[in-house]
């Protein structure tokens, strides 16, 4: 059937175009990467290089010297990723929520009617945003290294202990119970969000809820006393103590991971004071006046106007700076750090299997990227300011 006058056939339109325009791209790339692949593992087989993802499951043959997950010699490369990852995925956790809190807190006292107290905020952010990251990690690293031996550890009340060794601290002999209290705070904040919205619409209405701040923190905590109840309520720990020439018990955190913690967390902070500072001026002097006017308290005026409104600003350029804090997790591997880069070099070193090695280590990091990324994404539609 011929098309209807006036209108051009389907493979004229430009939308027609547009897709098949897609769809040669998308080919000539696939085919360009396929070429590629195949190309590199000719020239492998002709050189002799190991190729190919079955040596994941042979013995890895090397030890971990700090892992947060049990790992020997006879388990297997992919186990030693597994491990890698989550040296990777503890330490940069840690320095999230530590890079998070102080930045909070940074750009807010740079906001401070407090001459010296705005003046010292501002003093740190120069400091710590414009020397390397990578000095920084080093340095602590040094001043670790420069503390006293065990026999001489500086002790805090008994119970923990600051030595050349790294830091050691009490931990619940069940640690898996105490790991499960502490995911179950995240249901409880969300219990705890939902009831805070209830208490807000029931004020405003005129009938306010009494000991609304009590109530929600009760539900943030219920959950998780729940569930260690139910685990047995389980109340022993593990406190460290002087053995010969070392300690035993507790949990012992190595001078590589602490240096790499405060190197991450106080160079991301700095960012974030910036990012933080830089929304609250974005919100508008008239709504903070306004608010101020009606008698609304100095929390609950940036808990309801300035928080809300600024989170709009502030979460594209924090999800960048928290994808920065996962990728330079891996300069641990320059003091040591047994993080995901430093056991992924152990592994193609071994194993011979270099380019499969790169291309785990890459898609994992890519994979956390994009995991952020997405997380960010549903956070920023959330807080955006709706049009009408």
């Amino acid at each position: 059937m011929p098309p209807a006058a006036g209108r051009p056939a389907f493979w004229r339109t430009a939308g027609f175009r547009a897709t098949l325009y897609q769809i040669l791209v998308i080919a000539v790339l696939v085919g360009s990467v396929a070429w590629m692949t195949d190309t590199a593992r000719r020239a492998m087989q002709q050189r002799g290089i190991a190729s190919g993802f079955d040596f994941l499951w042979d013995r890895a043959g090397f030890a971990i010297g700090h892992a947060f997950f049990v790992f020997t010699p006879d388990n297997t490369y992919f186990w030693a990723f597994v491990v890698g990852l989550g040296n990777s995925l503890v330490v940069a956790a840690a320095s999230l929520v530590t890079a998070t809190v102080l930045g909070v807190l940074l750009g807010l006292a740079r906001l401070s009617g407090n001459w010296l107290l705005a003046r010292a905020a501002g003093l740190y952010v120069e400091l710590f945003r414009n020397t390397p990251q990578l000095v920084q990690i080093v340095f602590w690293y040094a001043l670790f290294t420069l503390l006293p031996g065990p026999r001489q550890a500086w002790s805090l009340f008994d119970h923990a202990f600051f030595s050349n060794r790294g830091l050691l601290l009490p931990w619940p002999d069940q640690a898996m119970v105490f790991g499960l209290a502490l995911l179950l705070l995240v249901p409880g904040a969300l219990l705890a969000w939902a009831f805070q919205r209830l208490a807000d619409r029931r004020r405003r209405a005129g009938r306010p809820l009494p000991r609304a701040g009590l109530l929600a923190v009760a539900l943030l905590l219920a959950p998780s006393i729940a569930g260690w109840i139910a685990a047995g309520a389980p109340t022993g720990w593990s406190v460290p103590a002087l053995r010969g020439f070392n300690f035993a018990g507790g949990i012992a955190l190595s001078p590589e991971f602490l240096a790499l913690y405060l190197g991450l967390s106080f160079y991301i902070a700095a960012f974030i004071a910036e990012i933080v500072r830089a929304g609250i001026l974005s919100v508008g002097r008239g709504q903070v006046e306004a608010a101020e006017t009606i008698g609304l308290g100095r929390a609950d005026l940036y808990r309801k106007i300035v928080f809300p409104q600024a989170m709009r600003v502030i979460v594209p350029p924090l999800a960048a700076q928290y994808i920065s804090l996962v990728k330079n997790s891996s300069l641990g591997v320059a003091i040591g750090y047994p993080d995901l880069f430093s056991v992924t070099n152990t592994v193609l070193t071994l194993s011979g299997n270099t380019i499969e090695a790169i291309a785990i280590m890459a898609l994992i990091y890519l994979t956390l990227a994009l995991a952020i990324g997405g997380l960010a994404d549903i956070v920023n539609r959330a807080v955006r300011i709706r049009e009408r």
